[in-house]
């Protein structure tokens, strides 16, 4: 915790330049932050970013999911360590074959590409939580649905879907902080018109080292933070682990 703290007690920092234990206090860097254009338009980018990611995601990992979590044999095992191997792959790794592959169908570096290649990272997300509590649910309720004359599309929204739900938010939230954090994938995709937060701060550290850069990396701690409490709060994370 401590470079957490250090980054945030920084921020507040009336100098010029990054140092600690800060001498003076100030809300001057988050100012900073308002009038500097790349860094809210960057956040609004990636924020964009990451909830089209998380959707995407959820509608190719739910389905994905739901069919992996109880099948058998060693098939089904091997499509989930696919569906998670985006999550033990390097970044920079995955950021340069997508680039490549990417490529090899004519599309350049533009937000769609951007949003594909950040699609890939959070469906282990949507997909792993779907699994983890959809095969903590008994058998018995679809059964029980299907012997009361419910199809399966009508079982799927009356029954499964409400009982799944807290993994299809968790998952996504998940994915949501994965992506605003996310800088190769992001380095590799993004042009001046679709540069993500990560990106425009390591730009910044380049050229100038003061407490804007921990003034806004603040502010996306604040803003990982938050959804977790949210998660954590309407479903609870030790019961989204479970199974």
């Amino acid at each position: 915790m401590a470079p957490i703290v250090i980054v945030v007690v920084s921020s507040f920092s009336n100098d010029s330049f990054i140092a600690f234990p800060v001498r003076s206090w100030s809300l001057r860097w988050y100012f900073r932050v308002v009038e500097y254009k790349p860094f809210l338009s960057s956040l609004a980018t990636s924020l964009q970013l990451a909830v089209l990611s998380a959707c995407l995601a959820a509608l190719l990992g739910v389905p994905a999911g739901l069919a992996l979590a109880r099948a058998p044999g060693r098939l089904a095992m091997a499509i989930s360590a696919l569906l998670l191997s985006p999550i033990s792959i390097p970044a920079i790794v995955l950021g340069f074959s997508l680039l490549y592959y990417l490529s090899a169908f004519g599309f350049g570096v533009a937000f769609l590409p951007l949003l594909v290649a950040h699609t890939v990272v959070s469906i282990p997300y949507v997909s792993r939580t779907v699994i983890a509590v959809y095969r903590g649910l008994s058998p018995d309720l679809q059964e029980a649905a299907a012997i009361l004359g419910a199809g399966p599309w009508q079982r799927f929204r009356l029954v499964t879907l409400p009982l799944i739900r807290p993994g299809i938010f968790a998952g996504g939230m998940f994915a949501i902080l994965i992506s605003l954090d996310n800088l190769p994938l992001s380095f590799f995709f993004g042009n001046a018109a679709t540069n993500t937060l990560p990106v425009v701060m390591l730009s910044y550290m380049q050229n100038q080292f003061d407490p804007g850069i921990a003034a806004i990396s603040t502010i996306q701690m604040a803003i990982a933070v938050v959804a977790l409490l949210v998660v954590e709060r309407l479903y609870g994370l030790k019961a989204l682990s479970a199974g």
